[in-house]
């Protein structure tokens, strides 16, 4: 307990699944949470729910593909609790699984839209921020598919390798400010992403059997895996840690 006390988070797709679970568990840690999203009624609940705990919460409606919403977002966080130590970009979608040839722009450029320029514009208007309040956090959410390839949805693993990328290049640009910047990499994880994955494929149950023998340790991982480790990229524990990538995948990427 404590380990983000006296620290303000900001979590972008934080309505439900790994950013619902980063969000409660930064706020059981003792950070003031943000929890953007475009889904109102769930985002709302957890904010409402954090809050009915005695710690602080505020939910702000974002779409985190359009600059001037994100930049209200940040900015209104700030207002309401005088400062911002860490930013967690995670929201993204999995988009259309379509053979490259196959998909149309609109469906690659909103996956790019949402995934890419959604951390882009995270971190351009969170800097300045963090630069005020003398360094923090900023943790992406890439995949283990932008360290390794697979044959499916082909716009979410570039989205993926092209975040890895940017948080690299970032912890270079930002680490004279005392702003680390390091990606997560997690397998599969049983979120409602995953879910509709697997119901678009056929039986779940079946699905769920078949991608739980993808990760050597023999299961799925569960959002509570992923949210732990944004809790240490955030805390001080990890202030000799940037430019890295915390690949939390059950043993998948191992082979």
């Amino acid at each position: 307990m404590g380990r983000l006390k006296g620290k303000v988070a900001v979590v972008t797709g934080a309505a439900m699944g790994i950013g619902r679970a980063i969000a409660l568990r930064m706020s059981a840690e003792g950070a003031a949470v943000a929890l953007l999203d475009t889904m109102v009624e769930p985002g709302c609940a957890v904010a409402d729910q954090i809050a009915q705990g005695g710690d602080r919460a505020l939910f702000v409606a974002c779409d985190v593909s359009r600059e001037a919403e994100i930049a209200a977002a940040i900015a209104h966080v700030v207002e309401v609790f005088g400062r911002l130590d860490i930013l967690v970009n995670n929201a993204g979608v999995a988009g259309p699984d379509k053979p490259t040839h196959e998909l149309t722009e609109a469906e690659w450029d909103r996956v790019q839209a949402i995934n890419v320029k959604g951390v882009f514009l995270g971190v351009k208007h969170a800097v300045p921020h963090l630069r005020r309040a003398g360094g923090g956090s900023i943790i992406n959410l890439s995949s283990i598919y932008g360290l390794v390839g697979a044959p499916d949805v082909p716009p979410y693993h570039a989205s993926k390798g092209a975040v890895r990328l940017m948080t690299k290049t970032d912890a270079l640009i930002y680490a004279p400010d005392r702003i680390r910047v390091n990606s997560i990499h997690p397998g599969f994880i049983w979120t409602p992403m995953v879910e509709g994955y697997l119901e678009g494929h056929g039986d779940v149950g079946e699905g769920r059997r078949l991608v739980d023998a993808l990760h050597p340790l023999g299961h799925v991982g569960e959002p509570d895996d992923i949210a732990w480790g944004a809790v240490y990229l955030a805390s001080d524990e990890a202030k000799f840690v940037t430019g890295s990538e915390l690949v939390i995948d059950g043993g998948y990427t191992a082979r």
